[in-house]
């Protein structure tokens, strides 16, 4: 038995080799005896801006990736509000302080909301603030769980940028003033632990390859680091936040970062688009990788790949060649079933049925994920295909790059292949 991986929109050859090398390894955990294999067409087969993006509005280089945000719940909506303005919670402590602090934040005083605190002894949030100043302005080593963490979720290469955009803010240094005992002092190591690991994400993008759990791992390292601890979030901030966060909308985002979004979606949006235009190439390099190795394969397509494989699995059914040894279609995160039913689907007119030799189909998707659709329903009836939901707990974009971490998703794989009775 045979794997083969075809990846998606974006994607270029040092994002395909970190990512491969992860599926690989899960597969080879589960499935020891098959051969799992690659198909890389990002570089030959990917779009790019000719005129250097010359027929945008308003375009102005990227500073990172923005997420476009997500009310579906509060978790995902307060991340993805972080992911946009990382000093967010620092900035409601920062203005509001604490309500038990003793002092009106308006009144005298300044920076200092304890009324009765002693000339000279420093407020317990100034300390939290120069522990965070204190550490490594570089990952730490792999060895160590934070590093570890770090290169394994790919928030390596921002992170020292994330740290000292929040240690060095003036919204860190004024919420330090304000925390002048230990229980605001734990929440703003909280709130900077958010603040750094919501940094880094917002730096990697759609590149991390990082779920909620891993992001709260991060979060509770640092909290501790910090001298606090990470259970729950800060009560102050986060009760501001979230109900900030619930009632975001995307267009203010949309209007402001037009430019550097477009840029930024370029290889994402645009892979699609010139697939659309000139797909042929791909599908026929795709069938010459599949028919290059004898034996049963389990087509794994993720976003993009699994509209290429669903047009050459269906054009090759319906002349009535289908692709030798081809046993089952996994699709993850993928737009194939939208565009069947916008009718932009290159195999299927809208209502067509799936044809007489197109392999079991197996649709991963996530809720949160905007790239995401269920085929079961556009295709009501077909017995060869099976939605699975898989939740990431991570907004869009880390979404759409978290299913490859989940145990779940390789779970599932496993069972349909047993289902499917390859061997």
């Amino acid at each position: 038995m045979r794997f083969l991986f075809v990846h998606g929109t974006g994607v270029r050859r040092e994002r395909h080799d970190r990512l491969f090398a992860l599926v690989r390894e899960r597969l080879t955990a589960r499935f020891p005896e098959a051969r799992v294999d690659s198909c890389y067409w990002g570089d030959r087969f990917g779009a790019t801006l000719g005129a250097g993006g010359r027929s945008v509005p308003g375009l102005r280089p990227a500073a990172g990736s923005a997420p476009a945000p997500d009310a579906g719940d509060a978790e995902t909506a307060e991340w993805t509000l972080l992911l946009a303005d990382p000093l967010c919670e620092l900035r409601v402590l920062a203005e509001a302080g604490w309500a038990d602090s003793g002092q009106d934040p308006d009144g005298p005083g300044g920076g200092n909301d304890d009324a009765f605190a002693m000339p000279g002894v420093q407020p317990a949030g100034v300390r939290v603030l120069a522990l965070l100043a204190g550490l490594p302005p570089a990952p730490p080593h792999p060895g160590d769980e934070l590093g570890a963490l770090l290169h394994g979720t790919g928030l390596a290469a921002g992170f020292p940028a994330a740290l000292t955009a929040a240690a060095d803010s003036a919204e860190a240094a004024r919420a330090a003033d304000r925390a002048t005992g230990e229980p605001q002092a734990r929440e703003l190591a909280t709130a900077l632990a958010r603040a750094v690991t919501a940094g880094a994400l917002a730096a990697a993008g759609a590149d991390a390859d990082c779920t909620g759990a891993e992001r709260d791992r991060l979060v509770e390292l640092l909290t501790t680091r910090l001298g606090g601890d990470a259970r729950v979030p800060g009560a102050r901030a986060a009760a501001v936040l979230g109900r900030l966060a619930m009632r975001v909308t995307t267009q203010p985002l949309l209007n402001a970062w037009r430019g550097s979004l477009t840029v930024g979606a370029t290889p994402a949006l645009g892979d699609i688009l010139r697939y659309q235009a000139r797909g042929h190439d791909l599908r026929e390099f795709l069938h010459a990788r599949i028919a290059a190795a004898p034996g049963p394969t389990v087509l794994i397509g993720h976003s993009l790949g699994g509209i290429a494989l669903v047009d050459l699995l269906a054009l090759a059914a319906a002349r009535g060649a289908a692709v030798p040894g081809m046993e089952l279609l996994v699709t993850v995160g993928s737009q194939a079933p939208f565009l069947y039913e916008l009718g932009a689907l290159t195999a299927l007119e809208p209502g067509a049925k799936l044809p007489y030799g197109f392999p079991r189909w197996l649709n991963v998707y996530d809720r949160q994920d905007v790239l995401s659709y269920l085929a079961g329903p556009v295709f009501p009836g077909d017995p060869r295909i099976t939605d699975h939901e898989i939740g990431s707990r991570q907004p869009f974009p880390a979404c759409h790059s978290a299913y490859w971490k989940q145990d779940a998703l390789y779970e599932r794989i496993e069972q349909a292949v047993a289902e499917a009775e390859i061997g």
